[in-house]
């Protein structure tokens, strides 16, 4: 009798979702971990010959897909949810959540708004975030001490802030957070200038050498609505495309959000370029910004992934409604209803997401010698009943309360239903603190 390997975990689900090869489930299927990797993915009868875990998870009512990947999201402004509904962006932004910002923005602020997020990414399967917000040394050490994987984000905005007074306050400022986080093992940067209207030639031009010399992404709202792009061809001749286009940013570096507004041409280029598009419905679809034509990108091989944007905006993290969301949107808007199915949605808010923020070696699928960020999804609740179909059930029926489990490099976040390494009571004080305080500011 051969001896058996020693290993971490090991969790045996009814199903799995890989994610690549697309569109597969896998029956009776374990996933094997060791330290914070995968090992393994074999039929379960195989893998209790092969391993002896000193864990063993046995989910036998579940899917195992990927951690689901928050392509574009604040986090912070989670601590706004609701405050400042019903209205158009430019009205929203500018006469209800700027000043409130100015009010409350710092330190604490952040730290609170992100512990709040992860607690509700988490319950709803999200092991990733792509995140844009000021004080992102905060950020990444928020993240890092809940052992919750992330992209943050370096702001560039060309007016002054809490974060940074002057341009050059804040490229010296994003040099310092960058460096900080080298070689972590969950935090990573990307540039997050704010959006083309409130970014200089100037600005922009150093992003670009500097996303370069660095190797990270810029992550840009673009084209978010029609009243942006009238602006700017006032403003230079030219749409925002164009001149990002111009300033040489259009390239596979770049996470173009929301892109409601574009051409053909655009879409075509973005596929040239190898430029990653983040779709974010609800956001879209709570502010009138317009639709990103989903299935255009897709069927011209661009890489779209899903994001929610903030809490302030949407007003949930719920990428569970938001892959929804995606599908069906993107079949109304192609007048198609067999466009952007089920399994291209869980691959945008999974594989997609990681290639779009660099990290598509380490996460977005489950095979061997990728980080082991995993969300079980119990199937046998009545409102995943009768189960004809894993992969339209995940996109089309089921919610993020059905979300069991989430392991993050290896490491169990939430184990039925119940987070771990967050203290829920404390947390909801200060948000209830923080309430108090922005309603009377």
């Amino acid at each position: 009798m051969s001896q058996m390997t020693p290993v971490d975990l090991m969790i045996e689900a009814r199903w799995v979702v890989p994610v690549e090869p697309h569109a597969v489930v896998l029956e009776d299927h374990a996933v094997v971990v060791q330290h914070d990797r995968i090992v393994a993915l074999l039929p379960i009868a195989e893998a209790r010959t092969a391993y002896a875990p000193r864990e063993l998870v046995q989910l036998s009512e579940h899917v195992l897909i990927p951690g689901l990947i928050n392509s574009h999201t604040h986090n912070p402004m989670t601590l706004l949810r609701g405050l400042a509904d019903d209205l158009p962006l430019m009205v929203w932004l500018q006469q209800h959540i700027w000043p409130a910002e100015a009010k409350v923005i710092g330190p604490e602020f952040v730290r609170d708004g992100v512990e709040l997020a992860v607690a509700e990414m988490l319950r709803g399967g999200t092991t990733c975030a792509n995140e844009n917000y000021f004080f992102p040394d905060v950020i990444g050490a928020t993240y890092r001490k809940l052992g919750f994987r992330a992209v943050v984000g370096l702001p560039v905005i060309d007016f002054p802030t809490a974060w940074a007074k002057s341009q050059d306050e804040y490229f010296e400022r994003a040099g310092e957070v960058h460096d900080s986080f080298i070689g972590d093992a969950l935090i990573s940067t990307a540039f997050a200038p704010h959006a083309p209207y409130t970014v200089s030639d100037e600005s922009f031009e150093r992003i670009r050498m500097l996303s370069d010399q660095l190797d990270i992404p810029v992550h840009l709202h673009t084209h978010e609505t029609a009243h942006e792009i009238e602006e700017e061809k006032k403003k230079s001749g030219l749409r925002p495309f164009q001149r990002l286009q111009k300033l040489g940013l259009v390239n596979d570096r770049l996470i173009a959000v929301h892109m409601t507004q574009v051409t053909d041409g655009e879409i075509a280029a973005c596929a040239s370029a190898g430029v990653s598009v983040v779709h974010c419905p609800e956001s879209n679809l709570k502010l009138a910004s317009g639709f990103c034509p989903a299935e255009k990108f897709r069927l011209a091989g661009v890489n779209l992934a899903i994001g929610t944007d903030g809490c302030a905006s949407n007003n949930d993290l719920d990428m569970f409604g938001e892959m929804r969301t995606a599908a069906q949107l993107a079949k109304a808007v192609a007048q198609d209803a067999a466009a952007f199915d089920a399994a291209s949605a869980l691959r945008a808010a999974t594989l997609n997401g990681a290639r779009a923020i660099g990290l598509e070696a380490k996460i977005g699928s489950i095979e061997v010698g990728k980080q082991a960020d995993l969300a079980a999804i119990r199937l046998s609740d009545l409102e995943t009943q009768p189960l004809f179909h894993v992969l339209s059930q995940l996109v089309y029926a089921c919610g993020r309360h059905q979300v069991s489990d989430v392991w993050i490099a290896g490491r169990r976040k939430l184990a039925a239903r119940e987070l771990i390494g967050i203290d829920t009571a404390a947390m909801l004080g200060r948000t209830r603190a923080w309430r108090e305080r922005i309603a009377e500011s």
